[in-house]
């Protein structure tokens, strides 16, 4: 089973932890993780862009010009998509682009990403990293002393920390997630995941279920 040191708030070993080897230590075909990538942005998009047909387009209720004998074209409104200004023919219209991928293919894409990251050493172990009060400056000192400053860092968490949270907002590329909340898009941008023992643990019992 896949083994990695813990580290306290100084970079300090104290200990090691026994990740699952059914989380951390698999592999799967990168099309598994390439689905749940394209999932994960497809339900993020709004899909609000819309553009307006003739019908929608205001004014050209007056025919221009009189049927016949103008040696002009035919024309029955000035909001015909011919005209300058008139309406869009085929263009986009608000639509849902969201759709549900499967439960074992969301987790087994989720585990796959989390054994690439452990493979390629950018997984961090910390013992706790629970805060009296939000300060900005208390994370980045983390962050300095484990070596992950300038690093796009995913922080996992038990459980939701509101001072992690708002201590970390603010510093580019750090995101707060709690175990329940992963997802393999995130897992996945992110060069460094920095991982509580206790949410360690908590995945490794997940996959015991």
């Amino acid at each position: 089973m896949p083994e990695l040191d813990i580290k306290d708030k100084s970079n300090k070993s104290v200990g090691k932890v026994v990740l699952a080897e059914e989380v951390f230590g698999i592999t799967a075909k990168d099309g598994v993780i390439h689905n749940a990538v394209v999932n994960y942005l497809a339900n993020q998009r709004q899909g609000n862009a819309a553009t307006k047909t003739k019908g929608l387009v205001s004014g050209g209720g007056k025919k221009p010009w009189k049927q016949k004998h103008t040696g002009r074209a035919r024309s029955g409104s000035s909001r015909s998509p011919l005209w300058r200004g008139g309406g869009t023919v085929f263009g986009p219209q608000p639509r849902d682009y969201s759709y549900e991928l499967p439960k074992k293919a969301r987790r087994l894409a989720l585990r796959a990403v989390l054994s690439g990251k452990l493979s390629d050493g950018e997984v961090v172990v910390i013992d706790d990293l629970s805060l009296d009060k939000p300060r900005t400056k208390d994370i980045v000192s983390i962050l300095a002393s484990l070596d992950l400053t300038g690093k796009s860092t995913l922080i996992v968490m038990p459980e939701y920390s509101k001072t992690v949270i708002l201590s970390a907002r603010n510093i580019p590329g750090v995101t707060v997630r709690r175990v329940t909340d992963l997802n393999s898009y995130e897992v996945a941008v992110h060069s460094r995941l920095l991982i509580t023992r206790q949410a360690a643990e908590a995945l490794s019992e997940a996959s015991k279920k």
